[in-house]
């Protein structure tokens, strides 16, 4: 009897000591998932799904649910620390949070002195999409020390600029939505990997007796999955999607009341269509004419239609021409007003953010440097030059093109760096002065999502590990330590909480923060139809085909040829990373894939050490051979750091600066290389 009252006395000590916390996701993903996370005597033991988002279903990513991997990682940075070793050897000693905010305070006073603010340069992009970390006392901070602008272009420039043209960023079907669609086109997607919250909508509505199409140069779903994989060239989506309209025009399918009644300027739209037969496209996107034929008439004649369009067409010179000429597909059709139609691409313009409730910031008026030239930014001298660089919520040494010259240039000892990091990454190695960062499981935060409907209190699930500051914090701190006494740098978490939900609009009522801390999300009443209750965000609330800033280059393509490189590398999303967050650990190796003609063709074996090269550098990994891959497309994934590569460059390496002509994005899928069997300097085979 005794021996049972000691047992059940344990269990309930081990009962009492775990706790459940209600939080949500706020990595860079569309399906901001609401989480259940279990913690044992202060420590993480278990991240896993709540039910408070109806889109999460039971379910998180493996990358998620083993967060806490990186939370109590050995690379986690924990106080403050100052460079000892040369730049880029990870050689740091430990300092207190006053030291390094003197430090950081002096040189950026004197640098402001010397060369003025806009020697300047802050860095960053979608570490966190919290309303916090991003556009509030950071931005106060710049602002107030004139420094240079970023333009925030690496990813999501050409969509965008292409959705506000046409329809203001309207938003898109929700998810829950598929089910009713009769027909679902993914165009330059992969939700099995970076929005896999889709995937079981996509299974419901294909049981439902849905076709399902895939447009993208990698096949990423079974037969079982899907009706049709279309293996485009990279690159050409703009030219399918005209050939497309072409051939409905050709047959008298297009909808021309809702084209008159709905849409302007489709004159331009047609025009540009002219240039495109079925058989033309056929052969500059290398798909065969009776399967584009197939897909024309598929789309054409199944209602109601849904159409996903990712962010994988926009990454090249055309992207968005591409994603306007996609965008401008059901709109042809009339495909819109009842659940299951329309299309989704980012649905953040339905939160209607004013950034100007969201930071006490004086206004910001300096130069403005596009974020995928910062390797030319570091290493030309401009005026002024950049004599400091402050990175938060980015990892540009892996995530941004040109990677050689980004090394180069924060190997200059003449550049003052710092970075506020969660973990020692390749950036970080290269700082004067490294900040430790939270994670989202550290710190109070608003998100709302920019796939899945509702907004989200972020609550904390344990307290800061070490010293770790979240960024409105951070730069408060800083700013009060440059002796300034403004407000933005005077307010507190909970200030800016207040702010953030201010600044929020979209539900049809004023966001209330007392209330969304209790409930932990705000959902949406009503479901949300394109042209039924939703409509463009333009000033006529109508779809504007040729807006007047483009003209007819608004579906402007150029193709991309280069006879010594002649595969297409394409660097997608993989299951592992969050761009390149949690790269330290979840992707150890780098692994080029070809399709197995083309490693034939190159005498090139499965495993083998091989060469991937342009006029830039050289990439040095083993192979992989999968017929998933399109002949002629080489896949090296983004995301991974250097140590994941024989020779410690990733795919950035290969891709060069350039930029989309809309959005001046970067263009990572224009880069063309060439494989070959590695061969040690001074070894023979």
């Amino acid at each position: 009897m005794n021996q049972g009252i000691h047992i059940i006395f344990f269990i309930i000590i081990i009962v009492d000591a775990m706790k459940k916390y209600l939080t949500a996701c706020t990595m860079d993903c569309p399906d901001t998932c609401s989480l259940s996370v279990e913690v044992e005597e202060g420590k993480i033991s278990k991240i896993g799904p709540s039910d408070l988002n109806p889109d999460t279903q039971g379910f998180i990513c493996a990358k998620v649910s083993r967060f806490a991997k990186r939370v109590y990682a050995k690379e986690r940075i924990l106080q403050p620390l100052r460079r000892v070793g040369e730049k880029g050897a990870g050689a740091f000693q430990e300092i207190t949070w006053d030291e390094a905010a003197a430090e950081i305070s002096g040189k950026l006073t004197q640098i402001r002195a010397e060369y003025g603010g806009e020697a300047i340069l802050p860095y960053y992009y979608g570490g966190s999409n919290g309303l916090l970390g991003q556009d509030t006392a950071d931005r106060a901070f710049f602002a107030k020390l004139g420094a240079s602008r970023l333009a925030l272009t690496v990813c999501a420039a050409p969509t965008s600029e292409a959705a506000r043209c046409m329809t203001g960023k309207m938003p898109g079907a929700p998810f829950s939505d598929y089910v009713h669609a009769k027909l679902i086109l993914i165009w330059g997607a992969n939700p099995k990997v970076s929005n896999i919250h889709l995937a079981p909508y996509l299974k419901e509505a294909k049981l439902r007796g849905a076709k399902i199409i895939a447009i993208d140069p990698v096949r990423n779903f079974s037969d079982n999955e899907i009706d049709m994989h279309v293996a485009i060239q990279p690159g050409t989506d703009v030219v399918l999607a005209l050939a497309l309209i072409q051939y409905w025009r050709e047959n008298n399918l297009l909808n021309d009341d809702f084209i008159r009644e709905q849409t302007k300027g489709i004159a331009t739209l047609l025009q540009a269509c002219n240039s495109y037969s079925v058989e033309r496209a056929a052969q500059i996107c290398q798909v065969p004419v009776d399967q584009i034929t197939r897909l024309a008439r598929l789309y054409a004649f199944h209602d109601p239609a849904l159409l996903r369009i990712g962010w994988g067409l926009e990454r090249n010179r055309n992207g968005g021409s591409a994603a306007a000429a996609v965008l401008a597909l059901p709109a042809v059709l009339g495909k819109f007003g009842v659940p299951g139609s329309g299309y989704t691409l980012s649905n953040s313009g339905f939160y209607k953010v004013d950034g100007r409730e969201c930071a006490a910031s004086q206004p910001w008026n300096t130069r403005i440097i596009n974020m995928n030239k910062l390797g030319k930014t570091l290493l030309h001298a401009s005026e002024p030059p950049v004599k400091c660089l402050f990175v938060y919520n980015c990892n540009p040494a892996v995530t941004v093109p040109d990677q050689k010259a980004i090394l180069a240039g924060l190997s200059r000892n003449d550049l003052f760096t710092v970075v506020s990091e969660q973990v020692m990454t390749d950036t970080a190695k290269f700082a004067d002065i490294v900040l430790p960062a939270t994670t989202f499981l550290e710190q109070e935060e608003m998100h709302n999502g920019y796939g899945s409907y509702g907004a989200h209190y972020i609550a904390p699930v344990i307290e800061p590990m070490g010293e770790a500051l979240p960024n409105e914090q951070m730069f408060a701190f800083l700013g009060r330590q440059m002796g300034w006494r403004d407000k933005a740098f005077l307010e507190t978490t909970e200030d800016y909480l207040k702010r953030a939900a201010r600044s929020v609009q979209g539900f049809g009522k004023e966001l209330q923060l007392d209330e969304l801390k209790q409930k932990r999300i705000q959902k949406i009443d009503e479901q949300l139809i394109q042209f039924k209750n939703v409509f463009p965000f333009t000033p006529d609330r109508k779809i504007n085909f040729s807006p007047q800033q483009y003209g007819v280059d608004f579906y402007g393509f150029k193709e991309v040829h280069d006879e010594k490189f002649p595969l297409a590398l394409i660097s997608p999303a993989n299951n592992r990373t969050i761009n390149s967050s949690l790269g330290e650990f979840n992707l150890p190796e780098l692994f080029l894939t070809l399709n197995p003609r083309d490693a034939e063709f190159r005498s090139l074996e499965k495993g083998e050490t091989i060469r991937v090269f342009n006029q830039l550098a050289e990439v040095i990994v083993r192979l992989k051979i999968s017929d998933c891959v399109k002949p002629g497309v080489a896949i090296l994934p983004k995301g991974a750091w250097r140590k994941a590569a024989i020779n410690h460059l990733t795919s950035t390496a290969l891709c060069d600066d350039s930029l989309s002509r809309i959005g001046k994005g970067a263009t990572f899928n224009d880069a063309r290389v060439e494989v070959e069997k590695y061969r040690e300097s001074g070894k023979d085979d």
